[in-house]
């Protein structure tokens, strides 16, 4: 709600979002650099005149799209983790939290992960302090489950590496295929906690039964 700060109400505030899904989809279809601000501007049926009355330029509406993800990614997660006890189910909550968010906002989230090199220094030094909170939190629902016996750097890779594989499913994953969103990330979970040697007993999904998602 900072942007209302600036001098916008409400009501172009979420204008504001409109131009910025609109821009997402075109920067997921067509490709960021690709795209053109009177792209965007018949996407969101505006002039390109009227985008200049939201944003100043390109790299303002992507750094408004990746800001406005990363705020979804982090906000509420730490206090909803504090109440979960259970430190292995943090670590599960917040694997199934992290793919239903980017299931529910794809542009967005491909965005974010192949786009946002593109920004500026001083735009990407913000986002790029969000995604580092993120982490973090994962990193300490980790250091708990490992209870102080792995050094926090390569905690610090592990979590890493988790976020590393759940992101890397934009590059194939279908929503509308065989695999629903829930048991691929019951998938994600399994191999990352257990291995895949968990699936050579030829179940479909060996957590599933013992498990429930958030």
């Amino acid at each position: 709600m900072e942007i209302l700060a600036k001098g916008f109400s409400e009501k172009e505030f979420e204008k504001k979002c409109a131009i910025g899904r609109a821009a997402a989809r075109l920067f997921d279809e067509k490709g960021y650099l690709e795209t053109s601000l009177k792209d965007i501007s018949a996407a969101a049926k505006l002039s390109k005149g009227g985008i200049y009355h939201y944003f100043t330029s390109k790299h303002d509406i992507l750094y408004f799209v990746l800001d406005n993800y990363m705020d979804l990614l982090v906000q509420g997660l730490d206090q909803e983790v504090r109440e979960i006890p259970d430190p292995a189910m943090k670590i599960r909550y917040i694997l199934f939290r992290h793919l239903k968010l980017y299931n529910t906002k794809v542009p967005e989230a491909k965005a974010l992960l192949i786009a946002s090199r593109n920004l500026p220094a001083q735009f990407f030094k913000g986002i790029a302090s969000k995604e580092k909170e993120y982490a973090g939190l994962l990193t300490e629902a980790l250091a708990e489950y490992f209870g102080g016996t792995v050094p926090l750097v390569r905690v610090k890779a592990i979590s890493y590496t988790l976020f590393g594989m759940c992101n890397a499913i934009m590059y194939w994953y279908n929503p509308e295929g065989p695999i629903p969103l829930e048991e691929l990330s019951q998938i994600c979970h399994d191999i990352f906690m257990n291995g895949v040697s968990s699936y050579r007993t030829g179940n479909d999904s060996p957590g599933l039964t013992r498990l429930c998602a958030p």
